[in-house]
């Protein structure tokens, strides 16, 4: 039996990471450095207690989810209970990016990591589209 060609290989936990990197590294330099200190966790799926606390049934429905305290919303004096977590769900990426058959695999995790990025940032919808021009 032939090795499958790279391309028919569905994009691993690890490649879904250097693309969620990749486009944290193209951000503005305003954001790139406060964008690297989140932690990034790509996983198969949310955990069912993330999609209970979500109301969520279907873990196809959620491709990433911002954790954390939102930049807008802290305060120095507030000490942090966790680390601020970037959380995507490659199956669920994989699963859209399939039903999408219009954007390449790195297109969509830029725009899933742009957007949980917003939350952490507290950016509007404009704030957005002057990064990630998805919606163009």
């Amino acid at each position: 039996m032939t090795n499958p060609a790279p391309e028919s290989i569905a994009p691993s936990l690890a490649l879904i990471e250097e693309l969620a990197r990749e486009a944290i590294a193209t951000l503005p330099a305003v954001f790139r450095g406060p964008a690297t200190a989140i932690r990034l966790r790509i996983e198969d799926f949310a955990p069912e207690e993330m999609l209970e606390a979500l109301d969520l049934t279907d873990p196809f429905e959620l491709t990433g989810l911002y954790e954390g305290v939102p930049m807008t919303e802290k305060s120095v004096m507030d000490q942090p209970l966790q680390p601020d977590t970037i959380w995507l769900f490659r199956r669920a990426i994989l699963d859209e990016w399939a039903e999408r058959g219009d954007v390449s695999i790195a297109e969509l995790v830029t725009h899933v990591t742009i957007h949980e990025l917003a939350h952490h940032f507290g950016w509007s919808d404009d704030d957005i589209a002057t990064i990630d021009p998805w919606w163009e």
